[in-house]
């Protein structure tokens, strides 16, 4: 549950490192990133990109140096606790080593004496060895309204998730089977423009069978969300193989078929309507913070670990770019699907018919194993938001009340609009918004503020951000409440041309 220690698990080198946080990044997110390239233009596209990959690198290495501050913390209240037992080995203090670690940190200033770590000898008290969560993190240096706003961020984001993954299985499926001309599969990327209505299979519709997909979808893993799951290392494995069999086979289609003079896309410069959904697939599509707990603390060296991140980054920069500029050179604009992999669907683009149903289900297969993960995890943080010490939970409420609201909200939306790419596109630029740059700003400049009050202001965190200056955090926040700003305008703007 979020807001509790959890195990470390099983160390692994800084380059295994390097590919899980790849693994993690690139998602399917990706997917829906050269439609977004198309409808803002080519340069616009690639310089937000650069700039939007800047600025989540310089918001992971805020979170690395919070990670770090929390667990100096953590050290430090254990040394105090040790202290306090020896100097009175007689008293029985009632207060256990969890409740030391969890205590209220809305009072800290007052309960903490300010003395130096350096005078104890820690010189390694910055060292990442425990994983503290982004929850505990807010509870230990936000105050309440702060806890209660990181949750509410956190649950907005796994709820368009959630919607995101719910609508992109039906669609998949929906534009995989129904057919106009009864081949299935081969007129799904030839440039056709379908609308809901028109027929599917005899008189069921496109969105009927899309709903019947969607149906299906939800009885057959919604029950997950009742219970507990673990994701396997093994499913893990063979997750990440698919994502990869899938991204290389565009890319190489794209360039065999750019290399033929078969392009058919010409992408324009600049098209600033498109800036609002690509800015929102950018964000979502760098989107790792909420996870660096579970990325960064496994990994056996942290000496380079900023660095390690960074050349992450530029390989994930050049990956987008690769895949994006590939596709809408290869692709009329008109013809990009919001679901990249259903452009190879077409038998002009693929004639072997196994590749053809491989990339236009690939999202069936991937997504549905993350599905339920990302549900547990959305349930367990509503149980944390509503938990108060020392309280349970009733039954029902435990079992049934929380698993319902976290399945079936999404599963409404998705129910309503299947348009992947306003779904990505607001998901990341309001709730991936606040988890990529106003979470971690804050809890830099929170973490900083505790570390210099409890251990003195000669304290150097060993894992500070290449970002100190307090002119970053300045400007990350100026920019986040920006973006806040800027997409709520443009989708006012554009609802009103309406």
């Amino acid at each position: 549950m979020a807001g509790g220690i959890t195990d470390t698990g099983e160390l692994y080198s800084p380059y295994v490192g390097l590919v899980y946080m790849f693994n993690l990044i690139v998602g399917t997110g990706a997917l829906t990133m050269p439609k977004a390239f198309a409808t803002a233009g080519w340069l616009v596209s690639l310089v937000l990109l650069m700039f939007l990959g800047f600025m989540s690198y310089m918001t992971t290495t805020f979170v690395v140096e919070a990670m770090a501050a929390a667990n100096a913390q953590l050290r430090w209240k254990r040394m105090e606790k040790r202290k306090e037992d020896d100097e009175d080995e007689d008293s029985s203090s009632g207060v256990s080593d969890s409740d030391v670690l969890l205590q209220d940190g809305y009072d800290r200033a007052e309960t903490r004496p300010i003395l130096s770590v350096q005078r104890r000898g820690s010189a390694n008290i910055f060292e990442i060895t425990e994983r503290v969560e982004m929850g505990q993190m807010a509870s230990m240096f936000f105050n309440k309204v702060g806890v209660n706003l990181f949750y509410f961020c956190i649950i907005i984001y796994l709820y368009g998730d959630l919607a995101i993954y719910a609508a992109a299985v039906p669609v998949s499926l929906m534009q995989v089977t129904c057919s106009v001309t009864g081949n299935h599969s081969c007129s799904v990327g030839d440039g056709t423009k379908y609308n809901d209505t028109d027929k599917c299979w005899g008189p069921i519709r496109r969105i009927d069978a899309y709903r019947l997909y969607l149906a299906a979808f939800t009885l057959l893993l919604g029950p997950f969300t009742f219970f507990n799951v673990q994701k396997t290392k093994y499913l893990q494995i063979m997750t990440s193989l698919m994502r990869w069999i899938a991204f290389i086979l565009m890319i190489i289609l794209a360039l065999v078929r750019i290399s033929r003079g078969q392009a058919e896309g010409h992408p324009s410069m600049a098209q600033l309507s498109g800036i609002r959904n690509l800015f929102g697939v950018c964000v979502y599509s760098f989107m790792c913070q909420h996870s660096l707990p579970s990325l960064i603390t496994p990994i056996s060296k942290k000496k380079h670990v900023n660095k390690l991140v960074l050349l992450d980054y530029i390989l994930i920069l050049a990956f987008y770019s690769l895949l994006s500029f590939t596709a809408i050179y290869c692709f009329r604009n008109d013809t990009l699907m919001d679901m990249y992999t259903l452009n190879f669907t077409n038998c002009e683009i693929i004639s072997v018919a196994f590749i053809r149903y491989f990339l236009g289900l690939f999202p069936v297969f991937t997504i549905s194993t993350n599905f339920p993960i990302i549900a547990v995890t959305l349930r367990n943080n509503w149980k944390t938001l509503f938990h108060r010490e020392g309280g349970t939970y009733p039954w029902v409420v435990d079992r049934i009340v929380f698993p319902a609201i976290t399945l079936i909200p999404p599963v409404l939306v998705a129910f309503c609009t299947h348009d992947l790419e306003s779904l990505v596109g607001i998901t990341g630029a309001y709730a991936g918004n606040g988890i990529q740059y106003l979470i971690p700003a804050f809890l830099a400049y929170c973490s900083r503020k505790d570390t210099q009050l409890v251990f003195g202001s000669g304290t150097v965190n060993k894992h500070l951000s290449p970002f100190r200056h307090s002119f970053w955090i300045v400007f990350v926040l100026i920019w986040g409440f920006s973006c806040f700003v800027f997409v709520t305008a443009n989708i006012v703007l554009s609802e009103s041309k309406l």
